[in-house]
């Protein structure tokens, strides 16, 4: 009798892992998979808009395609360039792919040609979304997803990050500042900072070696500026490389010309 009971338990036991297996696949096959996962995530701290020095991340280029802006010729990114408005915590840690619906370009179509000018890629990879899905570069915006109420939708992302983008120009006021884009010039750390906190706020600032990577300014919740919390991961004197503009050879490996 007690065999029969064990073997009985055994066999629904088995019945319900089969039901919950077959619910994941569902869950995987209709895109949902990421959403299913994230847990309820707690409100973040503040804004920070990431702003990223072409001139830096364009040397590292290997190969070239139509979408990614190092590979524009003349045409490439003259300064910063957006690459993305995020929620933070204080602590150091954000949110990212909170619950929402998919991300859904037809939102943002108006806004093409500006983020291909301001906010372009710089590489050749497809980008994943929340929902595991690949595609459109901006619809990686993982950070996006958290902002709510904050931020409505797609397109009011969008132009948000735009707008404090045009609104708080770090380049202009560097190059107003006597900070410009050179190989051979260095230029003090604390002195950029102090340039940026009179107009924005103290900045964070990440360097690759001596050269600029990028530029964080920080934002409360009103949009307003605010002091970024983390000190910069640079040496004393750092440099803004010049952007050196780059074509595509028949076989998509990337071709170096003069600026």
């Amino acid at each position: 009798m007690a065999s029969s009971i064990s073997i009985a338990i055994l066999l629904t036991l088995i019945n319900l892992i089969g039901i919950l297996c077959d619910a994941q696949l569902v869950n995987f096959n209709d895109g949902e998979v990421m959403k299913s996962l994230v847990s309820e995530q707690r409100e973040f701290d503040y804004f920070l808009l990431s702003l990223q020095w072409p001139g830096t991340y364009c040397r590292t280029v290997k190969k070239c395609c139509s979408q990614n802006g190092c590979c524009r010729g003349s045409n490439g990114p003259a300064g910063f360039t957006i690459h993305g408005l995020w929620a933070d915590y204080n602590d150091g840690t954000w949110p990212s792919c909170c619950n929402g619906p998919q991300f859904d370009e037809t939102k943002i179509a108006l806004l093409f040609d500006e983020l291909n000018t301001y906010w372009p890629t710089l590489s050749c990879s497809k980008s994943s979304s929340c929902h595991g899905s690949k595609g459109l570069f901006w619809g990686h915006e993982k950070h996006g997803t958290c902002e709510f109420p904050y931020i409505k939708d797609e397109y009011d992302y969008f132009t948000k990050a735009l707008s404090l983008y045009f609104k708080y120009n770090v380049t202009e006021m560097l190059n107003q500042s006597g900070y410009v884009a050179s190989n051979s010039d260095k230029y003090p750390l604390q002195g950029i900072i102090s340039a940026i906190k009179k107009c924005f706020g103290t900045p964070e600032i990440t360097c690759t070696g001596d050269a600029v990577q990028e530029i964080r300014l920080c934002f409360n919740k009103n949009f307003e500026p605010q002091d970024c919390f983390f000190s910069s991961s640079c040496p004393s004197y750092i440099s803004f490389p010049v952007y050196s503009s780059v074509g595509l050879e028949n076989d998509g490996i990337a071709k170096w010309f003069n600026a």
